[in-house]
C-alpha cells in the first residue's frame, strides 16, 4: 500500500498546500486526485515519489519510509518529461541508469528493457539522441519507460499525457494500464480531463 498518513507540506513564506492529508493506495488500484489548479496535486505527486519531504507526516510504501537513495518503490511521471532527464545523458544512457546499468546486450535485463520500448514506440536511433534532440511527446515515451523498467510497485502519473493528442494517449494509457494489470501496480494519477479520469480511475479522491 503507497501512504500518505497525516502529510503537510508548504513552500518557503506560502501557506501549506497540504495539511494534515491522508491518502492510502492499494496494488491493483487506479486512484485519480482532483484540485483546481494550484490545489496541491502536483505536490502531493512529488510527495509520494520522493521528490519532496513532508514537513509533517510520513509517506510509506507497504509499510515502510520511502528510500532516500536508490530505486523508489513508487516512480512518478510528470507532465514536463524535458525536466525529469539529464541534458547530458543520451537516452539509451538514461534507460540504462533506471535499471542501474544492468541492462547489458543479451542479458535477460536487456530483453525485458527492448520489449518495453517496443510497447512505446521508441525506435532505436532515438538512444543515441539527446533529450533536446527529440520531441515532447517522445521524450515522455522514454519517460514512461525509465518508470517501468526501474520495477516500481507504484506509478505517480502526474498529468503525464496532457502534452499529447487524443490518439497518442490513449495509446500510451492502453499500454501502461496493461503494464500496471501484469504485474499489479497501484496507480495514482492526476489529469484535467473528466472524461480520462472516469475512464482510467477505480476511485477518485479530492484534495481539501
Amino acid at each position: 500500500m503507497l501512504e500518505a498518513r497525516d502529510v503537510t507540506f508548504g513552500y518557503p513564506g506560502k501557506e501549506p498546500v497540504l495539511h494534515g492529508f491522508s491518502l492510502a493506495v492499494e496494488p491493483g488500484e487506479r486512484v485519480a486526485v482532483a484540485a483546481p489548479s494550484g490545489g496541491g496535486k502536483t505536490t502531493l505527486c512529488r510527495l509520494l515519489a520522493g521528490y519532496e519531504q513532508p514537513q509533517a507526516g510520513q509517506v510509506l510504501a507497504d509499510g515502510a519510509l520511502l528510500p532516500r537513495r536508490g530505486p523508489c518503490p513508487a516512480q512518478m511521471i510528470g507532465q514536463h518529461p524535458e525536466l525529469m532527464l539529464d541534458p547530458r545523458m543520451t537516452m539509451g544512457a538514461s534507460l540504462a541508469e533506471a535499471v542501474g546499468g544492468k541492462a547489458a546486450p543479451g542479458t535477460a535485463a536487456d530483453a525485458a528493457l527492448d520489449e518495453l520500448r517496443c510497447r512505446f514506440g521508441i525506435r532505436q536511433e532515438w538512444l543515441s539522441r539527446y533529450p533536446r534532440e527529440l520531441s515532447g511527446g517522445e521524450l515522455q515515451r522514454f519517460c514512461i519507460v525509465r518508470a517501468l523498467a526501474a520495477k516500481p510497485r507504484y506509478l505517480v502519473a502526474d498529468e503525464a499525457t496532457t502534452m499529447l493528442d487524443a490518439l497518442t494517449q490513449a495509446q500510451l494509457w492502453h499500454e501502461m494500464l496493461a503494464e500496471a494489470e501484469q504485474r499489479d501496480l497501484g496507480i495514482v494519477l492526476t489529469t484535467h480531463s473528466p472524461a480520462l479520469a472516469a475512464r482510467i480511475a477505480t476511485r477518485v479522491v479530492e484534495l481539501p
